[in-house]
């Protein structure tokens, strides 16, 4: 890319021509530089099976492009006409609880049903061959949010595609029933037919079909994806591919294995605008986003500019909180920031969701602030395609998401994304930059790894973290991790049995706490508050940094730290209160001789850098007070007077700034 693009899901079916004029004179007022289009188009260009009539979207891309403005175009296949479903029942997806859900909203599909996948390649081929060599093409964008609403189908359809999968897994089904551990409640198996998917049971379904019902349940939808690529690349191979995976919720596809497939990674990313750690949480995301196509630029492809119409409470942003989450997009890699939706509807379950044009039209505050950060991202096109670099890596992978959050485990309160959040915060707070990767990748390059938690780890990856350690690394692994293997069966050999001689202790028993209950640790001589967890820790090796003060665990180690080959492995068998954390957290990445971006900020200012030809240092403030922030010299204030070099910068409450600093090797 060029430029940051700037833009929102474009409906143009909602509205007649003459909007549409008006809707190309507003596109220009705001810098509007991309849309995507015809996400749900289906019914209107084929109203019947077979019958298409594309001249009205012919007309809008015309449009478009003669007003220079991109488009990234949907395939139009996330809602199929209720024509569809009329005709074909058996497209419409199975719950686990036998309940066949109705159309009437969206993505009322069943991932594995051959119907609806010819349906919407034979549309795709249309779409592609039709608009194939169009001025204003920029971008195939597939589908809408797979996994949003279904993120699993348990109907027959589904069924058999679940034995076919598993055929292909495991070749026989004794390995099938070796891996499931079905001894266990006589559950063995001995014809595939007798396998069905983990549906509603007397009582918990066997965990490891439970959690290869979640990879398969990613790979059919990622089945659609990629029949409707295969049109695409061979009709139109110069065109990028791209589809929007859904903030930190999207439990339900497996991105690393999505990835490979795409050429540019988008993300929708909808903070609550009541939560004031909700960038936080935007902030994990997009770290996770960008590292996993390698630290390339990605886009934020849909965004609030205010409102949502979707939670129970639809807080407004206040004024500037639009401007400041899309700065932060950009500052950790969004080369594009898009809104749903460009105007906002006047019918329909999301006529309450805002848009750039909202139903007061041009003279309203977020018309305003929406023209504003177009003028902006328009003025600073030399940011595009500049990465960003990070030393600490946090693990992740969905894997163990899945197998962590299944029933029947010590705790129901150990919750990943709440794990991944409580490790990230203090390294978030401290202004340390991190990437979240996959654990089988190579780590080698960051100073410091930590492991939130990896309750499934096989054995690739235990050696994978015990060759970072032996080569210099830092690792921080927290409890419950390196527990099963890839089949959710247990390590045997005292936990965590895959890490124990790295980390130099043996776990004899889990203690999780009760429901909201807490202990408290000792920690320095200073008692602190721990929560979620804590267990009995048998050193062989490892250092105590910490201890339990109190219950039948007091003095027995909490925390504790092993020196292994040339590096160091610690160890965290409790949830340190969020203080403790980052005191930890500030002592470990010293030892690792991690820095943050820059030093002695205000507390609720974030600082990153992304690296191009220049280096570019984005300040946010997070906080609710005004802030003057030092900065290496010489630096242009790109957003003010980049011809005026600065050493401080004022930022209001949910101020930002974007410097470029000439002498960037100052700040890491």
């Amino acid at each position: 890319m060029d430029r940051l693009y700037y833009g929102g899901d474009y409906n143009p079916e909602h509205w007649s021509p003459e909007v549409h004029d008006e809707d190309l004179k507003l596109m220009a007022e705001t810098g509007v530089s991309m849309v995507t289009a015809g996400i749900f188009s289906w019914a209107q260009v084929e109203p019947r099976p077979g019958e298409y009539d594309f001249g009205w979207f012919d007309e809008v891309l015309d449009k478009l492009a003669a007003g220079r403005v991109s488009v990234c175009l949907a395939t139009m296949t996330a809602s199929p006409p209720p024509w569809l479903s009329h005709r074909h029942p058996e497209i419409l997806p199975v719950r686990a609880d036998g309940t066949r859900l109705s159309a009437g909203a969206r993505q009322q599909f069943c991932p594995s049903s051959p119907v609806y996948r010819e349906h919407a390649v034979r549309l795709v081929e249309q779409l592609a061959t039709r608009y194939a060599g169009h001025p204003a093409l920029a971008m195939w964008h597939i589908g809408n949010e797979f996994g949003c609403h279904i993120r699993a189908c348990y109907c027959a359809v589904s069924a058999e595609d679940f034995r076919r999968w598993l055929r292909e897994r495991y070749r026989s089904i004794d390995a099938l029933n070796a891996a499931w551990s079905t001894t266990f409640w006589s559950q063995r198996y001995d014809d595939w037919a007798e396998i069905e998917p983990p549906r509603v049971a007397p009582t918990f379904p066997n965990p490891a079909q439970q959690l290869d019902y979640h990879r398969f349940s990613s790979d059919a939808s990622l089945g659609c994806y990629r029949a409707e690529r295969e049109v695409l690349a061979r009709v139109t191979p110069d065109v990028p591919v791209t589809t929007n995976f859904v903030g930190l919720v999207q439990k339900a596809l497996d991105w690393h294995t999505w990835t490979p497939h795409e050429d540019v990674v988008s993300l929708d990313s909808y903070p609550d605008p009541h939560d004031p750690r909700g960038h936080l949480e935007a902030a994990f995301a997009y770290d996770l986003v960008r590292s996993a196509k390698d630290g390339k630029p990605w886009l934020l492809l849909e965004q609030a500019p205010s409102a949502v119409n979707w939670r129970t409470r639809n807080g407004p942003k206040p004024p500037g909180a639009m401007r400041l989450g899309s700065w932060q997009a950009v500052a950790r890699g969004a080369d594009a920031v898009l809104f749903f939706q460009w105007r906002q509807t006047t019918g329909g379950a999301e006529k309450f969701h805002s848009a750039m044009v909202p139903h007061g039209g041009r003279d309203t505050r977020t018309f305003r602030e929406v023209r504003e950060l177009g003028r902006e991202l328009a003025s600073v096109p030399q940011i595009a395609d500049s990465r960003v670099h990070a030393d600490v890596a946090i693990l992740h992978d969905w894997n163990s998401w899945w197998a962590l959050e299944l029933d029947s485990h010590p705790s129901d309160d150990l919750r990943q994304l709440d794990t991944h959040l409580a490790h990230y915060a203090p390294l978030f707070d401290a202004n340390v930059t991190c990437d979240v990767r996959h654990p089988a990748r190579e780590l080698s390059g960051y100073r410091l790894v930590v492991v939130p938690n990896l309750y499934l780890m096989d054995s690739a990856v235990a050696a994978n973290l015990r060759s970072y350690v032996e080569g210099g690394g830092h690792l921080v692994v927290s409890f419950f991790s390196g527990i099963v293997d890839e089949n959710d069966r247990v390590h045997l050999g005292g936990y965590p049995a895959p890490l124990r001689a790295l980390l130099g202790l043996r776990v004899d028993e889990f203690w999780p706490l009760p429901e909201g209950g807490e202990t408290t640790v000792d920690l320095d001589g200073i008692p602190a508050p721990a929560t979620i967890w804590s267990e009995w820790i048998e050193p062989e090796g490892a250092a105590t940094v910490a201890t339990f003060a109190e219950g039948a665990l007091a003095g027995r180690p909490a925390v504790t730290r092993h020196e292994f080959g040339e590096g160091v492995a610690w160890y965290l068998g409790t949830r340190p209160s969020p203080d403790t954390m980052r005191l930890l957290f500030d002592r470990i990445t010293a030892e690792a001789g991690v820095t943050p971006v820059l030093p002695g900020l205000p507390d609720g200012v974030q600082a990153v850098l992304r690296h191009g030809e220049s280096d570019y240092l984005f300040l946010l403030n997070h906080g609710t007070e005004a802030v003057t922030v030092s900065v290496p010299e010489p630096a242009a204030d790109l957003l003010a007077d980049p011809g005026q070099p600065v050493s401080e910068v004022p930022l209001a409450a949910g101020g930002v700034a974007v410097l470029a600093l000439a002498g960037g090797e100052e700040v890491r």
